[in-house]
């Protein structure tokens, strides 16, 4: 079987395995309004963007790198080199178009100036110093656990998600030499992988709450969210506080300005929005808001907006959140940006500033980039092209500084 026809048959899975249905792309397309939309208002910003940039992780199986680009001011990309993680990617069994199969594979930590990525294939975590477009001081470190395949932070604490076996989170100090693992912080998320887990059955992202007093892992297959509170030292409560999720598939976290959670849900290409308590519990605060695309897998806050990615059929949607935390789409059509050839098997997300959103097209092998309007519509900017396109595995992870 060709390469083609593989990518093809693996996203019939995803569609029968999360319930996704075919979307009428080309009709709706001239509903949005992209055309007029004026740049949102941010705040000016006394530093130079000379050192702006935004990292996208290879995955590749036989050496995972880290390629560089430089952001301009207007939000282009422009590529500023490649780096060796020290590690190997990895690829999901039947992942259709996202070999992580999670949100969260590759993250920037603002406070230490680290850039953090998982080695999926060697049960590693991998992290730099970043200076604008150079990175320096790699360090690797094992992750306790099989296929890590999510990075989350908070102050100095840094946690993983392993995805294979049993799945487990595992915590770390950020430290100025780098990390430190983080004794007694190991928890089991008890499924049952494979080393290898399948995409349907392997949790989705670690997040931790705005406070960082709890610790957030959806699991897809279970249709959970797992939340565990995070005590003074740092480490996890013995077991999680199990939550049914409200929609099917429970993907990929965002919260807004708040502190509500948002839950991107694959199945129906829903997002749910929660309030989570101190204790772990969580209440669910709108019913799951159906976009109308096709198996909705990750979600970025932008401001004001939200931005999903709908891997089923290579869309973008964007959402709106009012003052009373009432989740709305931007538009009718379910639809941010219109799709375009060199944007096909659209997956993860990074947004900058609040200005630009990136977008990841793993079967293309490109990164699209976009202002974000003024009314939530997405205006193309910019396409790098020539990363590692998905097929027996694919680049996956993207962070913009």
């Amino acid at each position: 079987m060709s390469r083609h026809n593989k990518r093809r048959s693996k996203l019939r899975k995803r569609m029968t395995v999360f319930g996704g249905g075919t979307v009428a792309v080309a009709a709706v397309v001239a509903t949005v309004n992209v055309a007029s939309a004026g740049q949102v208002s941010t705040t000016p910003s006394v530093a130079s963007k000379a050192d702006h940039a935004v990292f996208v992780q290879g995955n590749e199986l036989a050496g995972n790198t880290i390629h560089v680009f430089r952001r301009g001011d207007d939000g282009k990309l422009t590529a500023a080199g490649k780096y060796a993680t020290g590690g190997k990617g990895g690829d999901q069994v039947d992942a259709p178009t996202d070999s992580l199969a999670s949100q969260g594979s590759l993250v920037y930590d603002d406070r230490s100036g680290r850039l953090l990525a998982v080695n999926a294939g060697s049960g590693t975590l991998t992290s730099f110093a970043v200076q604008g477009q150079k990175m320096t001081d790699r360090q690797t470190v094992p992750t306790g656990g099989d296929f890590p395949a999510a990075i989350t932070v908070s102050g100095d604490l840094a946690y993983v998600m392993n995805a294979g076996g049993a799945g487990s989170v595992q915590g770390f100090r950020i430290t100025s030499t780098g990390l430190k693992p983080l004794s007694g912080s190991y928890r089991s998320l008890g499924l049952e992988n494979e080393t290898v887990p399948l995409f349907s059955s392997s949790p989705g992202q670690v997040a931790f709450t705005p406070d960082g007093r709890n610790l957030v892992v959806t699991t897809k297959s279970a249709n959970t969210i797992e939340v565990f509170p995070i005590g003074r030292d740092g480490r996890p409560a013995r077991a999680p506080v199990v939550n049914k999720s409200a929609g099917k598939v429970p993907f990929a976290i965002a919260f807004d300005k708040s502190g509500r959670m948002l839950v991107a849900e694959a199945a129906e290409s829903t997002v749910s929005t929660y309030k989570v308590r101190h204790d772990g519990a969580l209440k669910a605060v709108q019913k799951p808001l159906a976009n109308g695309q096709d198996t909705l897998c990750w979600l970025e806050r932008a401001g004001d907006f939200f931005y999903g990615g709908n891997t089923g059929n290579s869309t973008v949607t964007g959402y709106r959140m009012d003052a009373r935390g009432r989740l709305a789409l931007t538009n009718e059509a379910g639809i941010a940006a219109a799709p375009s050839g060199k944007s096909q098997g659209v997956i993860d997300l990074a947004v900058a500033a609040d200005r630009f959103v990136y977008v990841q097209n793993a079967t293309s092998g490109t990164v699209d980039g976009f202002r974000v309007g003024r009314n939530g519509a997405l205006i193309k900017i910019t396409t790098v092209t020539g990363l590692p396109a998905f097929a027996e595995s694919g680049m996956e992870g993207i962070t913009a500084v």
